[in-house]
């Protein structure tokens, strides 16, 4: 019980930067690009609590975090935040600007990656050994597993994650409006993903490409 409640603070400060600068990044994306309304919200924070969402952020990571620390086996550690609000009509080249705004949540997540594997490799190394070096090793590790798991996460191409807001900006317009339609039915589609074991398949490629991309720091 000790190690799972020492765990779970170990990866709650990494857990809550990953997802509220994920957030926060799309807000500040979509504001650069000609549309405030995530500003105006006060979605473009760094208040975790503007970000929270209380089951996606806290209740499902929480359950897996706990479920494979328990079983012993490595599993999918993802969640949600409160999705931030764009009003795609209001970009200034709305089919290209969607890939830039969904693309920047996804690319926050790996820019912390990279910032945590840089902490490894300078401060940690400089510590002397001891209790503040582990803590401090353990809680970078769990950064880098969190923003790339979470990346991976979002880039799968199903909506309404930030990968099937990237395809549906890449497809052309009428097949666009087709595959929109399917967001409906997205939470569904995802429960068989993971019921099914396939969402590790759609999410590999991802880790894999990030993974590679942050050994580059080491």
């Amino acid at each position: 019980m000790q190690n799972i409640i020492l765990t779970i603070a170990i990866y709650a400060i990494p857990a809550i930067l990953a997802i509220t600068l994920h957030e926060a990044a799309h807000g500040f994306a979509a504001k650069q690009l000609g549309d405030p309304t995530a500003y105006m919200l006060g979605r473009v924070t760094l208040n975790p609590i503007a970000h929270v969402d209380p089951i996606g952020t806290v209740l499902i990571p929480g359950m897996l975090l706990v479920g494979s620390l328990i079983s012993g086996a490595s599993g999918v550690l993802f969640g949600w935040a409160k999705p931030v609000p764009v009003n795609f009509s209001r970009l200034r080249n709305p089919k290209r600007d969607m890939i830039l705004v969904a693309l920047a949540g996804p690319g926050s997540n790996l820019l912390q990656a990279i910032l945590w594997v840089l902490v490894i490799r300078f401060l940690v190394t400089a510590l002397p050994d001891g209790l503040t070096q582990q803590i401090l090793f353990e809680t970078a590790s769990a950064g880098v597993n969190v923003n790339l798991m979470l990346m991976a996460f979002n880039l799968i191409p199903i909506l309404p994650l930030d990968g099937g807001r990237i395809l549906e900006g890449l497809l052309p317009y009428r097949l666009a409006a087709s595959y929109a339609q399917l967001e409906r039915y997205g939470m569904i589609i995802m429960i068989v993903l993971i019921a099914s074991g396939l969402l590790n398949i759609f999410i590999s490629p991802f880790l894999h490409l990030g993974g590679w991309i942050v050994e580059l720091f080491l």
